[in-house]
This record gives C-alpha cells, structure tokens and sequence, in this order.
C-alpha cells in the first residue's frame, strides 16, 4: 500500500515538473531574436516540412469524411422529409467541428511524431549541445520555426479538410444520390456565416496547431536521448497530443457558444 502512494506521488511530482519545464521552453521559444535565431527561410523551410508535405493526407482524408457525412446525412434527414438541409448540415458539421478537430489529430500522427524525432534525434547526435558551444540558442534555431510553423499550418489544413470535405459531400449527395445542386449549394449559402463559422474554426484550428505543435517539441527536446527514449517521446507525443484536442475542442465550444 506504501509502496503504491509513493509510486502515485512520484508520478504526479514529475507529471508537474514536465508541465513546469513545457512552460518554461514555450516562453522561450515563443518570441524571435537573440544569437543565431532561425530567419524567415527557417520559417519557409519548416511550414513546407509540417504543412505542405501533410497536404495529401488532408485532402484524401477530408474527401471521404465528406463522403461519409453526405451519406450518413442523406440517411437520416429523408426521414424526417428535410434532405434539402444536408448541404447545410455538411457544411457547418466540417467549418465547426470535423475540419479543425480532424487536420489537428493527423497533423499530430503525422507531423507531430516527426518533429518530435527529429528534436530527438538532434539531442542524442549532440546538435543541440553544439549550439549551445558555439554560442547559439537551440531553442530559437531549432523549436521557434517549428513551433510558429504548426501554428500557421492547421488553420490553412483545416481550411482545405473542410473546403475538399464540402466537394466530398456534394459528389456523393449531387452526383450519386441525385439531390438537386442548387437546394445543396443554396441552403448551404445561406446558413454559412463567415464570422460565426469560417473565422471561429479558424480559430480553434490555431489553439490545436499551437498545443500539437508544443506537445512535440517539447517532448523531442525533454526525451531520453536513445533510441528507446526517442520512440518512447513520439508515441507520448500523438497520444498526448490527441487528448489535448479533443478536451481543449469542448473548451473553445463551450467559450464560443456561449455556455461558459
């Protein structure tokens, strides 16, 4: 029974030391300047590295959620006599919800355990050491481009999920189903707001990119530096990050909306 407590205690002791250590590397590398910071080309390189190469994914990902949700739709709302509403329904289920929610968990399961590798793998080949000799900050060379990078990427991501996913949807409704065009992309029109609905995804898509992004820098920069240690880090990276979504998704809901 002793034994237990002192395990449980251990446990939480270093769960807050790690959230203490994530919030000092975060108000470090948040800001630009100082000796050997990463430019504006570190920036480029690292939003092509993060977003452009998780583009395929997206795309064929949100394609098919569309897909789905145009069918599951469909399905439900003829029931009821209002199929006229599915372009809407499509829409505002991918602007709010499905689009900032589902590029933030692959953008996790995809860029997040690379960056965390490769942080990792930089402190155990001593990069990170050799920086600090010569003089250079790691963390505004290495972490702040990759953490301003994710920050940029969701949102964009999002964007194309929900954008790619409304196609989706109109191909299986339209094309398959046989629903008349303009009652899909009317309806849809007329419901989409941009601030309510455009803009606060955006936004949340930007808290996910900000949390994903952290959760892997941190745990490639703070991981044991073997092969064990770094494999360890990548799996806690897509786990951690995962939760960190979707609580912090039912936060920004309940903010926006108004229920708290």
């Amino acid at each position: 029974m002793l034994n237990s407590l002192q395990k449980l205690g251990r446990s939480g002791v270093e769960a807050i030391e790690a959230i203490g250590r994530a919030g000092i590397l975060f108000r470090q590398s948040l800001l630009w300047g100082g000796p050997g910071s990463a430019g504006f080309l570190d920036l480029i390189k690292q939003i092509h590295s993060v977003g452009v190469r998780s583009l395929s994914i997206i795309v064929v990902a949100g394609f098919f959620v569309g897909m789905v949700l145009a069918l599951q739709g469909y399905n439900i709302l003829i029931k009821f006599g209002s199929v006229s509403a599915l372009g809407t329904m499509v829409s505002l289920t991918l602007l709010r919800e499905l689009g900032p929610v589902m590029a933030a968990l692959l953008f996790a399961g995809r860029a997040g355990s690379a960056l965390t590798a490769e942080i990792g793998l930089m402190k155990a080949t001593e990069q990170l050491s050799a920086m600090e000799m010569m003089g250079v900050d790691p963390l505004k060379r290495v972490i702040t481009p990759r953490l301003w990078a994710g920050v940029i990427s969701v949102p964009i991501l999002a964007l194309l999920f929900s954008t790619v996913g409304i196609w989706g949807g109109a191909f299986v409704a339209v094309d398959l189903l046989g629903l008349y065009d303009g009652a899909y992309w009317g309806n849809m029109q007329n419901s989409v707001t941009f601030y309510e609905d455009v803009v606060k995804g955006l936004i949340k898509a930007s808290a996910f990119g900000l949390v994903v992004t952290w959760i892997a820098v941190f745990r490639g920069y703070d991981c044991v530096p073997t092969s064990e240690g770094i494999g360890k880090a990548t799996t806690q990276t897509v786990v951690i990050s995962s939760l960190a979504v979707l609580g912090l998704d039912f936060i920004l809901t309940a903010v926006m909306l108004g229920g708290i």
